[in-house]
């Protein structure tokens, strides 16, 4: 496949690829570039017309060029998908001469008898900054370990000498030598919150990107009219993926407005109907295969007053975990029920895993995820923002749920904001 050949399927080039954050190099055997996305254009600072034609070395540091040549002539032969830089750092040039930290996937394939690699580039700049400040947040936080520690091994001895007399005294030092334990305990706590959320935000990112590259990867084999079948499943799975992350990005931006402030409602006037056909409509593009939502056909319109946005990012939220975890063939019952009080009622009542016992108690804990669900992608966030922003519009969220026997969630607020 030549460059002629890349601009004829531009459309499906662009439509795979545009979207994505990170760059996209295509080389063929000879290792000279046949195809780029607009990010890579941003990321080393070239025009795609200055990239096509010309030698992958063009963006390689030129000290790290013979080690490259290696190792991607070999991973040719072989054909295999694979991250690369395992036990080694990877880097690129930019056309300002910047040298710049960068981590690699390839994927290997054919097109008319010939071999070409796709490479999904990533900057890490800002990962590795990041990974240094830890280390450093770490290290500061060791060190005050250490410090405190000696002050209360000082404390404590000058209690022990006083012990005699002053019994009380000594009662309270204690007491005070608890808090402080408390105080280094959650210092350390916050510290692994923080790991353990980079950690999280990297692997829900990878995974479905894995997914989208995959995927456009397949879909480009399936060029003939009778394989738009195929094609569209693996366009319909990167549709997908792309819906999951936007999801993922939308409650990262709520929990940064919910902890420093920054929310504010905005309450509007709008139709309950209007309300439920767009939640609906938005549940149905994730559905699995034989998965159905059942909701009223003939719902009585009213007229709401509150944030139009939040309410359905709640609904939202609670049907994609209905769908997430219940199976294939299996129902969702989408309920509404307006009383006559100024209180409207949902419920979402699927057929999947449940909730165990043990775990119900911790379901709105920021970051929790059920033993059970452990396999399935997910932040455990969702509940959480889901039952803070209810409670700021004086509304309320329970369930009743039991495992294997799928989950039900009822939700109650007002129609009117007053």
């Amino acid at each position: 496949m030549s460059q002629t050949d890349f601009q004829k399927n531009s459309k499906i080039f662009s439509l795979l690829f545009e979207g994505i954050s990170e760059g996209i190099i295509v080389v063929d055997e000879t290792q000279h570039v046949v195809e780029v996305n607009s990010s890579t254009e941003v990321m080393f600072g070239y025009k795609k017309n200055e990239l096509i034609g010309q030698h992958l070395d063009l963006l390689i540091p030129k000290k790290y060029r013979a080690n490259h040549h290696k190792h991607v002539d070999k991973f040719i032969d072989k054909s295999e998908k694979r991250q690369m830089g395992h036990g080694r750092n990877l880097h690129g040039l930019k056309k300002n001469g910047e040298i710049f930290p960068v981590e690699a996937g390839l994927n290997p394939f054919l097109y008319e008898g010939k071999r070409y690699v796709m490479s999904l580039v990533s900057d890490i700049t800002e990962r590795q900054t990041q990974k240094l400040k830890i280390e450093e947040l770490n290290k500061d936080l060791e060190q005050k370990i250490e410090q405190r520690t000696e002050e209360l091994k000082l404390t404590i001895g000058k209690l022990q000498n006083l012990n005699s007399k002053l019994g009380s005294e000594v009662q309270k030092r204690k007491e005070a030598e608890s808090k402080t334990k408390k105080a280094l305990q959650k210092e350390i706590e916050l510290n692994e919150l923080k790991t353990k959320f980079l950690s999280l935000v990297s692997h829900e990112f990878k995974t479905p990107l894995s997914g989208i590259l995959t995927s456009s990867t397949l879909a480009k084999k399936y060029t003939e009219s009778e394989q738009q079948d195929k094609r569209e499943k693996h366009l319909n799975t990167i549709k997908n993926k792309v819906h999951y992350l936007t999801g993922i990005l939308n409650d990262f931006l709520s929990i940064e407005r919910l902890e420093s402030g920054k929310v504010t409602y905005k309450f509007e006037e709008f139709s309950l109907i209007t309300l439920v056909n767009e939640v609906i409509y938005n549940a149905n593009v994730t559905l699995k295969d034989g998965q159905e939502i059942l909701y009223p056909q003939n719902l009585q319109d009213i007229s709401l007053k509150q944030d139009k946005h939040v309410l359905e990012l709640v609904l939202s939220n609670l049907l994609s975990n209905a769908i997430k975890y219940s199976s294939e063939d299996t129902t969702i019952h989408f309920d509404v029920e307006t009383s006559k009080d100024n209180l409207i009622k949902f419920r979402i009542k699927d057929e999947g895993m449940g909730i165990p016992k043990k775990d119900q108690k911790h379901i709105f804990e920021r970051y929790f995820r059920a033993e059970n669900a452990l396999n399935n992608q997910g932040t455990g966030i969702g509940l959480n923002i889901a039952k803070v922003h209810l409670e700021n519009l004086k509304g309320s969220i329970c369930f009743e749920s039991e495992e294997g026997n799928g989950t039900t969630f009822y939700i109650e607020i007002p129609k009117i904001h007053e």
